[in-house]
């Protein structure tokens, strides 16, 4: 049963990460992240492609096979993304991540100087 809902999860997780409007949820970046690619003249469209295409899951990065967390560099810096799993009305976390009628996806983006 657990690697069904693992999969599911992990469905869920690269289809909202891709662009996919019907998985609720949102990404969101911080404000040190946006102003950095600001500051080295960068459009902040570019983090949503590197977030959209990352593809490099391992063992280290995605230890639930979730693909649910990665990161990669932007300007020098490492930059990290997660999902949090809440309910709909993004009081409390989520009973069940695999059930997208019962989640609201939070994916931020942020310097991991800002972890």
């Amino acid at each position: 049963m657990a690697t069904t809902k693992t999969n599911v999860i992990r469905d869920l997780n690269d289809r909202m990460r891709k662009g996919d409007a019907t998985i609720p949820g949102k990404m969101i970046f911080t404000t040190g992240l946006l102003n950095y690619a600001i500051e080295k003249g960068r459009n902040p469209a570019e983090l949503v492609a590197l977030v959209r295409d990352f593809d490099a899951f391992s063992d280290d990065n995605d230890p639930h096979k979730e693909h649910d967390f990665g990161n990669f560099n932007f300007e020098g810096l490492k930059v990290y993304w997660k999902f949090d799993y809440y309910d709909p009305d993004l009081i409390y976390g989520s009973n069940d991540p695999s059930d997208p009628a019962q989640t609201f996806r939070v994916l931020t983006v942020f310097l991991a100087s800002e972890y």
